[in-house]
């Protein structure tokens, strides 16, 4: 048995990249987007070429199994293994030249593809192949997987686009594959010199085998190019150091039709038939995988096929020209480049949102869908047959009561699906190997690939023989054994495999729900299907992002795997196995990981599959600290809803203000209560929000529509005149505002009014008290407390949640609490998710309450960005129609703030908090027009702005209530 601390150590010596043999690092890596699971025993991070033979002698020395990995995003558990795991992202992920006469670049294996499009877009250039994870996929997995994506019908395959490779072999031998036999290994030309006859048979013809060796690109016919043998290899034959590529040029416009058939049967048989217009992409997707609302043409599937063009009227032309050529429903060409953005989202999602399907069944125990899962994820056969095949696909599944919705490659024959295999339980996973061996069979009787784009790995390997026969699959170990004699690379995948129901990752899971606060709605209550939901495909570690999107902003700031959405759910999910994370909940990895994760809800909406990890962290922090004592941050922050009413109350609001403006008392503050050094301390407000209410006048009058406007934490304590400028707006549009009740009177003295509802007859036996959200015990993992409190709210509520008057929430965090967080924790008792289908934002009601008030004409350019929030869980399309009314022009940025609630004010945040606001916010307010209003909804990011940037952010009712006293 292999030392750990001994190989560890010899590889520390060995290499200067990172060598990480501890739990964190381990747990990240047990396993890709595949169904598999398999526990390293570390992970090495190489700087260069050196590093890899180093770490390759040290492995071969101990006898350990080596795995290559890029951006983790495999689909058949290639990318998963138990030796020591070399991690190309972290140090080998440059681009080294670009040359654009030529059409060339030069890249190692850990460069994100994206990286590469962005520098060779200047130039008019691009690569080929683009996957849907291409914002996160590195280009040494793709030449591993011989990736494809959409465009592979007019730029082929990563193998197609391949010149030479630069390769060291397991015994340390390095080579420069490319065509004309270089750098072959010894003994590789003789035997394939003496298989021609079957090299020129055995292979099926179609643009998208992917499944084995590719020996056949060893013929003298393919100019026996040993680069394009190694692409699809899967890293058993050679560790890639670097690659010579193969630019294309890309048209100047492109058009995208988006084609309407009545089902997905009509879309396939009409794919193959446009092949000859020559289009660059024909992807078809059924209604399944859709978002109710798409901007799609009526039908029940579609073909996504763009055309491009050296003008944007040369590419209409040529999108209209294959409408009019294809037999539809409905059509539509689209040249704008925002608008074939948001579209071809829909299909890039896909591989996320087919994970969860409509209707749950007690077998995958979701209630918000049943769970489906890769396997059989990419199968190709010839495009003229996919119409037939799919028929047959659907009669397979129907026979073994498999349910799931093909999507994928259609004009290149290539089917990607995720099937509700119940892998969960021992007789599921007997049904999944029976499918499998059963579906092998029909897509070679079809003429087709096991694999047609994502690889064998170990979900398919195993079934190559009914592909290829038995002698050419003894050919591919005989392949295996001239590149790698010792079986050292990335053993159990395309030779030799490991069993195609082995090694699954659900097997380490408990089998009983798990004891938790939040009520899973969407997972049936079960944790451990909430923690389910992260398959990997690893949208969370985009470098960057565009338009209103979040996620991930700590991995933005950090590039680190484990303060990804993906990362923290890959540590959860080792917790509750306990087999590399093995003390539960009291876990410190799990914890650190957690630690930076701003519960910003991101996650919540651009995740494909809705993880939702601020409720995860939240979830964790209530056990991990059961019992114990909390940090400093929790009680200082955490109960600031407490510290700020007692402050008001005893109305020593500006004496706390003197005493900030004190630095070392400040300081002094600021160390005792956890919060970064680097922080000032906000001022409280001289007058709270509901005493200038109660001194304003004694109750709501009028005639028009009643509103509750909700009196939040920040609005009450922090900025009131937020709270002013909405009730001066609402009342201007005609709606008659009261504050919640403060008492809790007994049954027939309830009313709604004043913030007080007093009924002199019952005060004796009222119960005193204020509404709040709960959000900063949520956020600080409190749930018990956060549950007394959001029960003492709903108590107060009763005589609002009564009537049908809507609740008016203008701080965004706090609606999101409410609408959300509140029915979740709160999922035994119904009025919470009462009180919830209640909350709206101020645009919101201002669009369905007041819908023929005219706003005030503000008419200036408006900066800052959409609280994260708000992108999440609220929407922000009424705040949009509200802005454009009013004449602000222009578009909030995506991203987060980073101070987040509490989250930027805690020691050792600010650096991260900082390089959130870096990303986007803070460049946008600079870049601004100097007239332009800077619009932030949320207290944090109003704080963020003045602290960081030195500007003021207002609210959008702040922003309308000046325009109307400027209003004649």
């Amino acid at each position: 048995m292999t030392d750990q601390r001994e190989l560890a150590a010899a590889l520390r010596a060995a290499v200067r990249g990172e060598v990480d043999f501890g739990v964190t690092a381990r747990a990240l890596t047990t396993m890709d987007a595949s169904n598999y699971r398999r526990v390293p025993l570390g992970v090495c991070a190489p700087r260069d070429a050196d590093d890899v033979a180093a770490a390759l002698a040290v492995c071969r020395e101990h006898g350990v199994p080596v795995v290559p990995r890029g951006g983790g995003t495999s689909i058949a558990g290639q990318a998963t293994g138990t030796g020591v795991v070399l991690d190309f992202t972290r140090h080998m992920n440059r681009l080294l030249s670009l040359d654009p006469e030529a059409g060339t670049a030069v890249v190692q294996p850990g460069l994100v593809l994206d990286r590469l499009q962005e520098a060779a877009a200047p130039h008019g250039l691009r690569f080929g192949p683009d996957p849907s994870t291409h914002s996160r996929c590195t280009l040494g997995g793709m030449i591993g997987n011989n990736s494809c994506g959409s465009h592979s019908v007019a730029w082929g395959t990563t193998a197609d686009n391949v010149r030479t490779l630069s390769v060291i072999t397991a015994r340390g031998e390095r080579l420069r594959p490319g065509p004309g036999w270089a750098g072959a290994p010894e003994g590789l030309r003789p035997l394939v010199d003496g298989e021609l006859a079957r090299l020129r048979t055995g292979f099926p013809d179609l643009p998208r085998r992917i499944s084995g060796y590719a020996v056949d690109a060893l013929l003298p016919e393919h100019r026996a190019d040993v680069a394009r043998s190694l692409c699809g290899s899967e890293g058993t034959l050679a560790v890639l150091t670097e690659a010579e590529l193969t630019l294309v040029r890309a048209p100047r416009a492109r058009a995208l039709a988006v084609l309407a058939y009545a089902d997905e049967s009509g879309a396939a048989q009409a794919a193959a038939g446009l092949l000859p217009y020559r289009p660059l992409t024909v992807e078809g997707m059924a209604a399944d995988l859709v978002p109710s609302g798409a901007d799609l043409p009526r039908g029940g599937a579609w073909l996504f096929v763009e055309a491009g063009g050296d003008t944007e009227a040369e590419a209409r032309a040529a999108a209209e020209t294959i409408v009019r050529a294809a037999d539809v429903v409905d059509a539509l060409v689209v040249t704008d480049p925002a608008r074939q953005r948001a579209l071809w989202r829909i299909r890039e999602d896909a591989s996320g949102t087919a994970t969860r399907m409509p209707g749950g069944t007690s077998r995958t125990k979701s209630g918000g869908g049943s769970e489906a899962w890769p396997g059989w994820e990419d199968c190709a056969v010839p495009p003229a047959r996919l119409g037939a095949y799919l028929r047959d696909f659907r009669a397979l599944l129907a026979e073994h009561g498999l349910r799931g919705t093909p999507y994928g490659h259609f004009g290149d024959g290539c089917i990607h699906v995720r099937i509700d295999f119940d892998l969960l339980t021992g007789p599921g996973v007997a049904r999944f190997r029976r499918f499998s061996e059963e579906l092998a069979d029909l897509v070679v009787a079809h003429g087709g690939s096991l694999s047609g784009e994502h690889g064998d790995g170990q979900a398919r390997a195993e079934l190559l023989p009914r592909m290829y026969g038995a002698e050419t699959v003894a050919l591919f170990e005989r392949v295996k054994g001239v590149w790698d004699p010792d079986g050292l690379l990335n053993p159990g995948m395309l030779v030799r495999p490991a069993p195609l129901d082995a090694d699954l990752r659900f097997s380490a899971l408990p089998r009983e729900p798990v004891d938790v606060a939040f009520g899973y709605p969407a997972d049936a209550g079960d944790f451990s299907a909430a923690v389910r939901r992260c398959v990997g495909v690893a949208k969370c570690r985009t470098t960057s992002v565009s338009g209103s999107a979040v996620m991930c902003p700590s991995y933005r700031a950090t590039g680190e795997e484990e303060h990804s959405t993906r990362g923290r759910a890959r540590l959860l999910h080792e917790m509750l196995a306990g087999e590399v994370v093995t003390d539960g909940w009291r876990s410190t990895e799990v914890r650190d990981a957690l630690d930076l994760c701003l519960s910003c809800k991101g996650c919540r909406s651009d995740c494909p599959v809705g993880v939702d990890m601020a409720t995860y962290k939240a979830e964790f922090l209530h056990h991990h600290y059961a019992g114990r004592r909390r940090p400093a941050a929790h009680y200082a922050m955490g109960w600031l809803p407490v510290w700020l009413r007692w402050a008001a109350r005893t109305r020593t609001a500006g004496a706390a203000n003197a005493l900030a403006s004190v630095r070392p008392l400040a300081g002094l503050a600021k160390r005792l209560g956890g919060i970064a050094a680097e922080r000032e301390i906000p001022r409280l407000a001289g007058e709270p929000f509901s005493r200038w209410w109660r001194r304003r006048r004694p109750s709501a009058t009028g005639e028009g529509r009643l509103v509750v406007l909700w009196p939040d934490t920040f609005t009450e304590h922090l900025s009131p005149s937020v709270g002013r400028a909405a009730v001066r707006v609402l009342e201007a549009a005609g709606l008659r505002v009261a504050l919640p009740p403060t008492l809790r009177l007994p049954s027939g003295g309830r009313r709604v009014g004043d913030a007080r509802s007093r009924s002199p007859l019952s005060l004796l036996t009222a119960r005193r008290g204020r509404v709040c959200c709960g959000l900063t015990y949520l956020s600080t993992g409190q749930l018990d407390r956060a549950r007394t409190v959001l029960g003492r709210t709903l108590d107060l509520l009763e005589p609002v949640l009564a009537t049908d008057a809507p609740l008016v929430v203008l701080e965004p965090s706090c609606a999101a609490a409410l609408r959300t967080d509140a029915p979740e924790l709160l999922h035994d008792d119904p009025r919470a998710a009462r009180l919830a289908s209640r909350v709206l934002t101020f645009a919101e009601t201002l669009e369905t309450y007041a819908p023929d008030w005219t706003p005030p004409a503000v008419n200036r350019p408006v900066t800052g960005q959409t609280h994260c929030h708000q992108h999440a869980v609220l929407g922000d399309a009424p705040d949009r129609r509200l802005r454009e009314a009013a004449g602000l022009t222009g578009e909030l940025t995506g991203g987060c703030c980073g101070l987040a609630g509490d989250f930027g004010f805690e020691r050792g945040h600010y650096g991260v908090s900082r390089a959130c606001a870096e990303e986007q916010l803070l460049p946008a307010v600079r870049e601004a027009p100097q007239d332009a209003v800077v619009q932030a909804d949320g207290f944090s990011c109003r704080t963020q702005l003045e602290q960081l940037g030195g500007v003021r952010g207002r609210h959008l009712a702040e922003i309308l209530a000046e325009a109307l006293d400027r209003r004649p």
